[in-house]
């Protein structure tokens, strides 16, 4: 145990956390240079090699012979994702570590999600080393970003080791330095064995694969384990390390991180944070920290063809397997048929969720406006939970709507304070402090309602700040908000799949927008039509479709003009009968 050392990368997104990974494997020979035919070796899906970015978290044990003593050690790194909607898949492989790389861009210095994933290694209690990455690019700076480090976080400047993640440079370095500061895992005096799961993933041959690190005592291959969280069993059928591909080995002992073979046919069982324990009694002591994913933004998915309803059903079981934060229930709306209510962890989460079903299932959806999850107060006190505006109570019995708030931190150039600050106040923000990162950069955090950040918020922030922005936000709890429920009328009939929450102050202009789109989108009729935006009965904003006119004047050449009134009243009664049907 004294020559193991387990350790992960944490970075701001495209800051070079998969390329550093990559020249770990190469450096210490765990691939050869044929064998790494990706760029990013650890990026495994298709959907992560084409945007960039580390979307599940990916484990790989490696050799390395300290350069000055020639000591053997084993190094056993997790590359974790850098998005803000992955943040509990970061904060579980933290845990299943004893120290934190932390990388910094050369060009790009400290962005927000940099200073979210350090704060939650130093809650962790890990030792951090500091790494300035991309030091060979034109417009690197890596002395002033050193100085932004010891700033912010209080490491020596001096300590900040500078690497190229892309050619190399420096490189041993940090591996020996990975040797020498990063602590040994301790030992316990738990007589159970215990494990952390840090992922899962569904595999269809040999059912879920979990990914844990071993606190107590060791996993051998046909032991019964108990999955504490869940309450279910199974057998470890094999056991193993990641190199990265699955090696499979008679047992993994304390301190190790590895895979373990369940069986298990329902990912759901075996969930990210639970412990895998020997003691197969309801009092088995779980390991600290636990929690369920719990979903942020809720949409709607519906088929466009209505026939790919049961296609659909098929899909979104599929992808459970391999992401079981991902919740759907079924829903049906008059306009748009039969479809599914999701919860996803954010909006890229969602994205992709979206990219998955149309390339893997070759699905043409329709995706509805993302909403957070409400709660209404009835005047007899009683809670109901609103994940879709469609379910709001009749507002006569509601005494008050609560809405999820988050605390967000904007990392942004000094000339943008102004716009960010606006913007926030235009989404209902609540102003709480603003640091200086150094003479050029301030950090703004607001506390704002989780639904102004749902739908564009993060777009717009991107225009005003000619995309120099980078943003975090994490959620606080629950606010007694001024809400109504907006619903859209089409020829006098609501359409559920638009109705919507908004501020009561912001329901007149948002009202206008929607009524303009529509008429732009809906296409022209024989008759004219009325598009409404209504609150209970009180109607906002209204827009009409001019209907399209023949002129069944024109053959008329003269005469009386009855007979030209007789003409444009029998197209009257035709318009009336066209409007019923």
């Amino acid at each position: 145990m004294d020559q193991l050392r387990n350790f992960c990368i944490i970075a701001h997104i495209d800051h070079g956390k998969s390329t550093l990974a990559d020249r770990f494997l190469e450096e210490t020979q765990t691939l050869t240079q044929r064998e790494m035919k990706n760029t990013q070796m650890l990026d495994t899906m298709e959907l992560e090699q084409e945007r960039g970015i580390t979307i599940k978290l990916q484990p790989a044990r490696m050799n390395w012979n300290h350069t000055k003593t020639q000591e053997e050690f084993i190094l056993n790194l997790i590359d974790t994702p850098g998005h803000v909607d992955f943040q509990y898949e970061v904060s579980r492989s933290l845990a299943a570590c004893e120290g934190a790389i932390l990388v910094v861009d050369a060009a790009q210095g400290i962005e927000a999600q940099t200073l979210a994933t350090v704060y939650m290694a130093i809650e962790n209690d890990l030792e951090i080393i500091p790494v300035i990455n991309k030091i060979d690019l034109p417009n690197a700076d890596p002395d002033k970003v050193a100085q932004e480090i010891e700033d912010v976080f209080g490491f020596p400047k001096e300590l900040c080791l500078r690497v190229s993640g892309k050619s190399g440079v420096g490189v041993h370095d940090l591996l020996d330095s990975i040797c020498d500061l990063i602590p040994v895992p301790s030992l316990s005096e738990e007589e159970h064995t215990r494990a952390l799961i840090f992922d899962s993933f569904f595999d269809p041959y040999k059912g879920v694969i979990a990914y844990v690190r071993v606190m107590d005592g060791e996993i051998k291959k046909g032991m019964k384990v108990h999955m504490c969280g869940t309450d279910s069993t199974a057998e470890a059928l094999e056991v193993g390390y990641m190199i990265p591909m699955n090696v499979a080995q008679p047992s993994i002992k304390t301190g190790e991180i590895g895979y373990v073979v369940t069986g298990l046919k329902d990912v759901s069982q075996v969930r990210v944070g639970d412990t895998i324990s020997s003691d197969m009694t309801k009092e088995a002591r779980p390991l600290a920290g636990y929690k369920p994913a719990v979903p942020m933004v809720y949409a709607g998915i519906f088929t466009i063809d209505t026939e790919d309803y049961p296609l659909l059903r098929d899909a979104l079981s599929k992808l459970l397997l391999s992401d079981s934060s991902l919740i759907y229930e079924p829903e049906t709306s008059k306009a748009l048929g039969f479809g599914f209510r999701c919860g996803f962890l954010g909006l890229l989460h969602m994205e992709i969720i979206q990219e998955r079903l149309d390339r893997e299932f070759n699905l043409n959806i329709l995706v509805t406006t993302p909403t957070v999850r409400y709660v209404a107060v009835l005047r007899n006190g009683e809670e109901v939970m609103i994940s879709n505006p469609s379910e709001m109570p009749d507002i006569g019995s509601v005494e008050e709507i609560k809405q999820p708030w988050a605390k967000i931190e904007v990392i942004v150039p000094e000339s943008y304070i102004g716009a960010v600050m606006k913007l926030c106040d235009e989404k209902h923000g609540v102003y709480m402090e603003m640091k200086y990162i150094d003479k050029t950069r301030v950090n703004l955090i607001y506390e704002i309602p989780m639904g102004q950040i749902v739908t564009d918020f993060f777009d717009t922030l991107k225009s005003v700040t000619s995309g120099y922005a980078s943003l975090t936000y994490e959620e606080i709890g629950l606010r007694v908000g001024q809400l109504v429920k907006m619903d859209i009328l089409i020829a006098g009939d609501v359409v559920d799949s638009l109705s919507l929450m908004c501020e009561k102050g912001d329901a007149h202009h948002i009202g206008i927008d929607i009524c303009l789109k529509l008429k732009e989108v809906i296409p022209r009729q024989m008759f004219p039509v009325a598009i409404q935006s209504a609150i209970g009965s009180r109607i906002v904003a209204r827009e009409t479709i001019p209907a399209m006119r023949k002129d069944v004047t024109a053959k008329l050449y003269g005469g009386d003009v009855s007979r030209k009134k007789k003409l444009l009243a029998k197209q009257k009664e035709g318009k009336k009968r066209m409007k019923a049907i």
